[in-house]
């Protein structure tokens, strides 16, 4: 059976820690951004939260007009981001949870307990002509509820997945893996286009590159930690090869 290419998402947010740590310019997202789509990255994805740890409203303004590959805006669902977002175009914009005191978004969106927020701001994001995703759990009923709510995309949260790798623990390993695979099939059955991502790295990413409903990965972290040691563009090249191994 044939099966379809595996985009990769680059997100740069941490390039912005790095940044802001000491204030200035340096290092640049920008260039990042550039640097990981002339590696091989198929759209660039960058978080501006609302306490604008990292990633700062110029810095998106930029990358609109500096980039010639998607940018996926990672935002909360929230009236400001909404406006930003409208405002801006962007090609997708992926709704996650955030909580201020989190190191990093931990879990996916309740769509399920929020669903009433969530519906008007996915509407008005659709209107403005941008592409909806969620960042959710891999669960049925999370499936469910992401078409009703007519959100074209989900992002499957894989960090229970990665941390079990990362662990060394097989049985649940095996456990958030098969959670992955059930909600990719099941989604990928209603209609929806299936992305994943959180934690991947190349010692957990073929598992989850090799499903073949998913449509795109968007990792961040484990890219930009390696870079430090090989390079941003072997970084990217080298996730590249790892997923298009496994979708071989």
């Amino acid at each position: 059976m044939l099966t379809s290419p595996l985009r990769l998402g680059v997100n740069i947010d941490h390039v912005a820690t790095v940044r802001n740590a000491r204030g200035g310019h340096h290092p640049d997202p920008i260039r990042a951004a550039l640097t990981a789509v002339e590696a091989g990255a198929d759209g660039i994805t960058a978080h501006l939260r609302e306490d604008r740890r990292h990633i700062r409203d110029a810095d998106i303004a930029a990358l609109m007009e500096a980039l010639t590959v998607p940018l996926n805006f990672e935002m909360a669902a929230t009236d400001e981001m909404v406006g930003i977002a409208t405002r801006l175009r962007p090609h997708a914009a992926c709704l996650v949870p955030e909580k201020r005191e989190e190191r990093t978004t931990e879990g996916g969106l309740d769509i399920v307990g929020t669903r009433d927020h969530l519906a008007p701001r996915i509407a008005a994001l659709s209107a403005a002509g941008i592409r909806v995703s969620l960042f959710v759990e891999p669960e049925e009923a999370v499936m469910d509820m992401a078409r009703r709510l007519e959100a074209p995309v989900v992002e499957l949260h894989t960090g229970s997945y990665c941390e079990a790798v990362s662990e060394g623990d097989a049985a649940r390993t095996a456990h958030e893996l098969s959670r992955i695979v059930r909600a990719t099939e099941y989604g990928a059955g209603l209609g929806l286009e299936i992305h994943a991502g959180h934690g991947l790295a190349l010692d957990s990413v073929a598992p989850v590159a090799r499903l073949p409903q998913v449509a795109e990965l968007n990792i961040g972290h484990a890219l930009i930690g390696e870079a430090i040691f090989v390079g941003l563009a072997r970084a990217v090249s080298d996730m590249r090869a790892a997923m298009a191994a496994a979708r071989a």
